[in-house]
């Protein structure tokens, strides 16, 4: 180590930088880059201790829940790099965050390292990355917190224990590779349920009447007009769709309301044409509205997605950086206080940038609406006792960095300016004629006073009834008695929508207000569900797949305890006990995995074993209506009917119908005639379209879980002696999909030959080089070599000639597939390397490179959110795990990496 003797550890490259810049030369700060050891799955432990008290899970259930960790393999390095410091310093700090998480990392670093009993070892703690921050942080170290160690523990050994007790279950009565994870499992089952509330939903029909009116008779130049709409037709109020249930009809407390139908709302308008409208009502209110509270986890989760469109798991990592940075406090908080320091520096800046009438007497103060608050003692703000403002940042900061930024300075200074005020009227006015009468009733709301909004407004999101987004807008002075001038009376038909889809933020939300998971498992819950395929996303909308509809009612059915939102919440507030020194981790270990049940709910052992019988078919079945169901199966959904004949008689023993369905097809949309469409189009899945002159062998077209497609039919290849090859050695039939053009039930032998002769020979260049014309997962190209270049249609495959391919190739290459192709995105230079960084287009997606280490990126992520900073960070981390090696034959005498806890 040089040049210090005070060894700094943390967790990431990016913060190791950062609080650098503010210690001395005395000090060396290196990062962790993470955990540095976790507990293995069991077919990683060494070979001696498989059958041991470890073996399932590798955690000693009978010895107090004691875990066994390993030293991750990519950490292997890193630990060798810390203990070699370690050795040169006489001062430890451990200067991970200050949540459970942070506690936890600090304590496996203590444990691993081993220092000397003579070192000093401090915990060193800040919740924001500033100078004075830090050096307080030096001057106040103190000892491992172990009942935050010790709740994140018991959090990581529930994960293990309910993992892989039930995700056995799951790979034996759905397929293998599934997952039931603790708090994952109920994230998907909100967003099943939301989903079967959609299947189930019935649209209901209604209509309704806008007004326009003015205070002057037509002939005024200057009327002012303003609409309103119908209320009440013959002294009975006008249904609206928050007026029906879910089933179609009409909720109890409106089952008096008059649905109005085209037919009727004709008539009515008919009736009152060119009746005057009487103001039979008027009533004015003071308006005030207060800021929303400083940002906590949760809420900046929220802001974001409908702000700046980001995802949970991107805004979180944008936040990050902006914490190991040094412009914003820690970011996983569920708490909403803000510091006398930063309450005085919102006030500060609040009235030199809007003035001091912006800004109220008294300084505002937030309490947390959870009394389970505990992740950090204050809201997420800008760093510092003086808050730099977007302007000033602009220079350092960009893209997703610089408004996020943006975003939390914005909402940090609201909070602590003034309520905005202004008046709220509304208006009633009543049209009879023809022995009819209608009441229209219009309310406006007129700001006189920005206040906080001169800053930030809170968004929100988009309300299911169309009726509750009206908007503000200005009435016209008017006294009651006044008759006004009718100048439109429009009717308009509407539909009831179903429920709406979660997006991330609304899943956040509802995680919270249920209590279920804490800031920092927000976003990797929302992002997990994802990556194992439980939850699909349609523009921002999660969409669960069948998959997950089978998995929730398996665990629904057979482990109701452990999916119940209530008893999630509760494990919760247990783990806050713990975390608080109230509860013994063993105890409650105990209590959760082998509880008799006599006080409280049963353990998850006695559970499993005592399961029974699970039917398996009916677990995977989903009854569609009119005797079709949907299966999922090991490959993919798809749907089943009986098979029958002609006259639409059962025919005994015959093999029912069966239809893939693609993953694109959402659950609530799977109706009976949509159903119907697909097996009748399966009815062609097969089908022999004739045979292959050049060959001999059958041509059959089929429907796959990816598309329609054709392919051949290849006889069974057998050896000398004449026995069937093994599968794996069986010639490989050719395949081809359909054309976007074509359709299973219209394909024709002609086409499927063609399909399957690609690709097709163009001819040649003058080089002699052999120029192709193929179907791709992206589409139609060209390949020359190595170089391919896209067509504009399908059909060009065929038809393209030579000359035609050549003059392609004579142009700009503008997206190129094999060949070199220019980056996607250029961010700037790395600062350990000096190389410039780059994201690519590579084989197996975009990857971020300097020249000499590359990053992928995970299918989740989009080009346009990396910054340069992340991008910098992820190298860094990919050179701390150094290169990736060959997995290692497993010994019974391997040596093990670390030793118990």
């Amino acid at each position: 180590m040089t040049g210090g003797r005070h060894l700094v550890i943390v967790e990431s490259p990016a913060k190791a930088r950062t609080i650098a810049r503010y210690l001395g030369d005395d000090y060396t700060v290196l990062a962790s880059v993470g955990h540095i050891r976790d507990i293995p799955v069991p077919r990683d432990l060494p070979a001696d201790m498989k059958k041991g008290p470890y073996g399932k899970f590798g955690v000693d259930v009978d010895s107090g829940f004691d875990p066994y960790y390993v030293v991750s393999p990519d950490k292997k390095k890193t630990v060798a790099e810390l203990k070699k410091a370690l050795k040169e310093a006489d001062t430890l700090y451990l200067a991970t965050d200050e949540d459970r998480e942070g506690e936890a990392i600090a304590w496996h670093l203590l444990e691993t390292l081993k220092p000397k009993k003579s070192l000093p070892v401090k915990r060193m703690v800040f919740h924001e990355i500033t100078k004075d921050a830090i050096a307080e942080a030096l001057r106040t170290t103190r000892d491992i917190d172990t009942h935050l160690v010790d709740a994140q523990e018991t959090r990581r050994i529930l994960d293990r224990l309910v993992g892989f007790e039930l995700s056995p279950v799951l790979w034996r009565k759905i397929k293998p590779s599934l997952s039931a994870g603790r708090v994952q499992s109920v994230a998907t089952r909100l967003v099943v349920e939301r989903e079967r509330e959609r299947m189930a939903f019935v649209p209901a029909d209604y209509w309704d009447v806008t007004g326009t009116f003015a205070a002057e008779p037509a002939s005024g130049a200057d009327a002012p007009a303003f609409t309103a709409r119908i209320a009440t037709v013959d002294g009975s109020r006008v249904a609206t769709g928050s007026d029906f249930a879910d089933d179609g009809t009409l909720k109890p407390k409106a089952k008096n309301a008059t649905v109005l139908t085209e037919a009727s709302t004709r008539e009515l308008v008919t009736a009152l044409e060119d009746a005057p409208a009487t103001v039979t009502g008027l009533e004015s209110k003071p308006y005030t509205r207060r800021p929303a509270a400083p940002f906590t986890t949760s809420s900046l989760q929220q802001e974001a997605s409908r702000k700046l469109h980001l995802g949970a798991r991107q805004a979180m990592r944008v936040a990050q950086s902006l914490y190991e940075n040094g412009y914003i406090t820690y970011m996983r908080t569920d708490s909403v206080t803000l510091s006398g320091e930063a309450i005085r520096a919102s006030r500060a800046q609040a009235a030199e940038l809007y003035g001091s009438q912006f800004v109220p007497e008294k300084p505002r103060y937030y309490q947390n609406k959870s009394q389970a608050a505990q992740e950090a003692h204050e809201a997420i703000r800008p760093a510092g006792d003086h808050f730099r403002t977007p302007a000033e940042v602009a220079g350092k900061l960009s893209g997703d960095e610089f408004r996020l930024y943006e975003l939390i300075w914005k909402r940090t200074i609201a909070s602590q300016m003034a309520d905005a005020k202004g008046t709220t009227s509304s208006v009633e006015l009543t049209l009879t004629r023809n022995e009819r009468t209608a009441t229209f009733r219009a309310s406006g709301t007129v700001i006189t006073f920005r206040g906080f909004l001169a800053a930030y407004e809170e968004g929100r999101d988009a309300t299911r009834y169309g009726e509750d987004e009206r908007g503000d807008k200005r009435l016209p002075q008017m006294s009651e008695g006044q008759q006004l001038d009718t100048r439109e009376l429009a009717p308009d038909g509407h539909t009831t929508t179903p429920p709406p889809r979660y997006t991330e933020a609304s899943l956040v939300r509802a995680l919270e207000e249920r209590g279920i998971g804490r800031p920092s498992t927000y976003a990797s819950t929302v992002a997990t569900i994802q990556d194992r395929g439980y939850v699909l996303r349609r523009g921002t909308a999660l969409v669960p797949s069948w998959t997950a509809f089978a998995v929730v009612r398996l665990l629904e059915e057979h482990f109701g305890t452990f999916i119940d939102y209530d008893f999630t919440a509760q494990m919760e507030q247990r783990l806050d006990h713990m975390a608080r020194g109230e509860l013994g981790r063993a105890e409650y270990l105990e209590e959760f995995y082998r509880g008799d049940g006599s006080e409280g709910p049963i353990g998850l052992k006695p559970m499993v074993d005592d399961l029974g019988e699970i039917d398996a078919r009916a677990i995977n079945s989903i009854d569609i209506g009119e005797g079709i169901s949907l299966r999922v199966g090991r490959y993919g959904a798809y749907l089943e009917r009986p098979a029958r004949d002609a006259n639409g008689e059962l025919i005994e023993g015959a093999d029912p119908q069966r239809a893939n369905v693609a993953d694109d097809v959402a659950p609530d949309e799977l109706d009976v005639e949509r159903a119907k469409e697909l097996l009748e189009r399966a009815k062609d899945d097969g089908k022999v379209l004739g045979t292959d002159p050049a060959t001999g062998h059958d041509i059959v077209a089929k429907d796959g879980r990816y598309g329609p497609y054709v392919t051949e039919v290849l006889p069974e290849a057998t050896d000398d002696s004449g026995k069937p090859l093994p599968k794996t050695k069986q010639p490989k039939p050719r395949t081809a999909s359909l054309l976007k053009s074509m359709e299973l039930s219209t394909v024709t032998l002609e086409d499927a030959l063609k399909l399957l002769s690609l690709p097709r020979v163009v001819g040649t260049d003058a080089d002699g080089t052999e120029i192709t014309a193929q179907n791709g997962r992206y589409g139609p190209y060209l390949k020359k070599g190595t170089d391919s270049r896209s067509l504009t249609s399908e059909e060009q495959i065929f038809t393209i000639t030579l000359e035609e391919a050549l003059k392609i190739y004579a142009e700009p290459k503008r997206r190129g597939r094999a060949a070199a192709k220019p980056p996607l995105k250029e961010l700037g230079t790395d600062p350990t390397s000096g190389k410039p960084i780059v994201i690519k287009d590579g084989r197996f997606g975009p990857y971020i490179t300097d020249g000499t280490t590359n990053v992928s990126l995970r299918s989740t992520e989009r080009i346009e959110d990396i910054t340069e900073q992340i991008a910098v960070d992820k190298l860094a981390e990919k050179r701390a795990k150094g290169p990736a090696k060959k997995p290692a034959r497993r010994t019974s005498t391997r040596k093990r990496s670390t030793t118990k806890k």
